[in-house]
């Protein structure tokens, strides 16, 4: 299918492993020029060596941390500078965290809101004048089901990505009359460096397949889900395509949330 991104803009942040990579790939097969920005250098030009052998879109790296403002401010205006305009926004840039309540310290607490809310508040205020000037534009927070529906040893995680979708929901409103048109994706678990990682801690004496088999099978799909299945939705939702659809948060999660 055509999505029509062809001459389109998208800044991805967190876009060098997992889902990030995988909207990456999408969009420039579409047509659409791609930056992204993570805090590893090395892993970061990697990404963009694959994405430029395996798509036909242009490609822009930039060593970024989205908790300083500075770098907020450089990789927008050199992806506006590199490509003439800014389209599309995915808030990628996370990292998993969850314990139990009594054990997190303030200094976990703001570090998860300050990278996974107020990182997006930060890029999609830098963004947004850009979108306004020519029309409208696509903003796509990733969350958690957790968000939705969180379970014990939770947190901060699920609290920050609760704050996510609401973000979510009223930017939706405050920007509708720009055409910029807002929604969420609410990932399950799905394959990434960091949940490899995460399963090979967890069964220490599995191959990486198998510990995906066995994180999986609790799930009502039974297994754990691929990044570009969710890469597939954030590509509609950026696209003309997704045009009436605005303050949404939408599970790709194989069934796991508690919620609809």
């Amino acid at each position: 299918m055509d999505l029509q991104l062809s001459g389109h803009t998208a800044l991805i942040t967190g876009g060098s492993e997992g889902i990030g990579k995988a909207t990456a790939i999408e969009l420039a097969r579409e047509g659409a020029s791609v930056a992204l920005c993570a805090r590893r250098e090395d892993v970061l030009r990697a990404a963009a060596e694959e994405i430029r052998k395996e798509a036909r879109g242009k490609v822009l790296d930039i060593p970024a941390d989205v908790t300083r403002q500075e770098d907020i401010d450089r990789f927008v205006e050199q992806a506006a500078d590199r490509f003439g305009r800014i389209d599309i926004l995915v808030n990628n840039a996370g990292t998993a965290a969850g314990a139990a309540f009594e054990k997190i310290s303030d200094d976990a607490w703001g570090a998860d809101l300050d990278l996974k809310l107020l990182a997006a508040v930060r890029v999609s205020k830098a963004v947004i004048p850009h979108m306004r000037r020519q029309g409208g534009g696509r903003i796509i927070n990733i969350a958690h089901v957790g968000g939705k529906a969180p379970g014990p040893n939770s947190l901060p995680s699920s609290v920050s990505r609760a704050a996510g979708i609401a973000l979510t929901k009223a930017m939706s409103k405050d920007l509708a009359g720009d055409n910029i048109l807002v929604n969420a994706v609410c990932v399950g678990i799905i394959k990434s460096g960091q949940i490899s990682r995460a399963a090979s801690a967890r069964f220490p004496d599995a191959s990486l397949d198998e510990a995906f088999e066995k994180m999986g099978a609790p799930i009502p799909l039974g297994r754990v889900g691929e990044a570009r299945e969710v890469a597939t939705l954030i590509a509609y939702l950026a696209s003309p395509l997704g045009s009436y659809v605005t303050g949404t948060a939408i599970n790709v999660d194989g069934g796991m949330g508690a919620t609809v």
